[in-house]
């Protein structure tokens, strides 16, 4: 039932990529803002699948779209202190931005 929403499948394979990307961060941060993109990560996928099952989906959506704002600043961080390149940087923002854009027009038929 998960695979018929398009957020959920979005989110998954953005998941894929962050958790693969998160692997090449230098050793020094793997305790500190990979662990907290991974869990960010994490927690957004299990929002989206509470709000599936859930009869009351706005603030779960909402929470997700905050779980997406954190970690578009986590990876802007990643980005400055160049542990993403630029064309890594522009793909995850693109992610970001498409599963916020699913959220909120998911969030908008509860309304």
């Amino acid at each position: 039932m998960k695979e018929n929403y398009p957020i959920f499948v979005q989110w998954y394979k953005t998941l894929d990529w962050i958790l693969n990307i998160l692997e090449h961060y230098p050793r020094k941060v793997r305790f500190t803002l990979t662990t907290r993109i991974s869990n960010e990560a994490l927690n957004t996928l299990e929002l989206i699948i509470e709000a599936i099952y859930s009869k009351d989906r706005v603030p779960i959506i909402d929470k997700i779209n905050m779980s997406i704002e954190k970690q578009r600043i986590f990876f802007r961080l990643s980005f400055d202190r160049q542990y993403i390149s630029l064309k890594q940087h522009k793909f995850i923002s693109n992610e970001l931005n498409t599963t916020g854009k699913m959220a909120g027009g998911w969030r908008k038929q509860y309304l």
